[in-house]
């Protein structure tokens, strides 16, 4: 049991490392489409967590199921936000006349 637990955060360590090394490499021209993928692969993790809280195997996976819901809905709808506002920033402004 605590060999799986070492390895689970050895892995997830290694997955915040590259993550945050990968996206301190972007150019910032391609924030727009980067976070319109993110917010896609966020829909997966929502279906999965809806999967996950409605399944009723036990009450700790409901649990964990529904936090998982809240966070990828908040992260679903912040991402549609945050791009939403980037695109309204390359939008022509209007003349007044």
């Amino acid at each position: 049991m605590i060999d799986l637990l070492l390895i689970a955060l050895y892995i997830f360590v290694l997955a915040v490392f590259v993550g945050f090394e990968t996206i301190t490499k972007v150019p910032p021209l391609l924030h727009t489409p980067l976070m319109s993928g993110t917010n896609a692969i966020s829909g997966i993790t929502l279906v999965g967590a809806l999967i996950s809280a409605g399944a009723g195997h036990s009450t700790l996976c409901t649990l964990l199921g529904t936090l998982a819901v809240i966070i990828a809905t908040i992260n679903v709808v912040g991402g549609f936000l945050v791009t939403d506002r980037m695109l309204e920033m390359f939008k022509k402004k209007k003349r007044e006349s």
